[in-house]
């Protein structure tokens, strides 16, 4: 059980972790509806150890201040019994109650500027209109609520949008909106991968990038999209050679004496 819990911990910090989605702002991409089953999708941590978010990630991340200044704080339970279970609920994606984290899809990344709306109710990066095939209209069609004029996203910075413009207050609302709603790239938790609950929702989450051709500031040398994958397999390895060795003590430990290999 020891170890079990500590592999739990280790994964979750560092690899990977559960998340629920309670609200539908992502809609259609991820279920969060009032009267439906909320998604619970898996949330890569090791990602953006080896590079930034970028434009079409769905990522999950931190509250940043601006977005989080106005709520009311809601301490963990004094209760030993109530804390473990609030810790239980964490592993399975809920989330303790003085956690504030967020689900969105990045649309600009610093150094761009992004505005809405063009004649088609597209949103610009760099005056560029975005192809944003995920977009629900919970209405079925936009509203001249979606309109922001043109804003310059800091540096190490990111601009973030639901999938369910017509439902989601995120960068062009939070904090009063402009450069107060973007989110810090520090303030990112990992990249939404899969969803795995429920069962008939088993897929991956798609991660379109909408700029298409439209250069980024701060794109990532193309070597480093390998690199997670590469890490795994180098961390395999050890195990792959401890289990061979082993192998081979039990075989020479179990050999009847007298007798050579053939």
């Amino acid at each position: 059980m020891a170890v079990a819990l500590l592999l739990t911990f280790l994964i979750q910090q560092f690899l990977g972790r559960v998340y629920s989605i309670p609200s539908g702002s992502m809609e259609r991409t991820l279920h969060g509806c009032p009267g439906c089953t909320g998604d619970r999708v898996l949330v890569d941590k090791l990602v953006y150890f080896f590079g930034d978010p970028e434009p079409g990630d769905v990522i999950v991340f931190k509250g940043p201040t601006s977005w989080t200044e106005n709520d009311v704080e809601v301490p963990r339970s004094g209760n030993v019994v109530v804390r473990a279970l609030q810790q239980v609920g964490a592993l399975i994606g809920l989330a303790p109650p003085d956690e504030r984290d967020f689900v969105k899809r990045v649309v600009a990344v610093g150094g761009q500027t992004v505005q809405c709306c063009d004649d088609e109710w597209r949103v610009l990066v760099d005056g560029r209109p975005l192809d944003e095939p995920y977009i629900f209209w919970q209405n079925g069609k936009p509203d001249g609520r979606q309109r922001f004029d043109p804003v310059l996203v800091p540096e190490g910075s990111l601009w973030v949008m639901g999938d369910n413009r017509s439902d989601s207050c995120d960068s062009r609302c939070q904090g009063g909106g402009g450069v107060r709603g973007v989110v810090p790239v520090d303030d990112v938790i990992g990249k939404a991968r899969y969803i795995v609950l429920p069962p008939s929702r088993w897929q991956g989450v798609g991660d379109h990038n909408p700029q298409g051709g439209i250069p980024l500031a701060l794109g990532a040398p193309a070597w480093q999209e390998g690199l997670p994958a590469a890490v795994g397999l180098l961390a395999a390895w050890p195990v792959v050679l401890a289990g061979r060795g082993l192998r081979r003590r039990r075989w020479r430990w179990r050999r009847p004496p007298g007798r050579t290999p053939g």
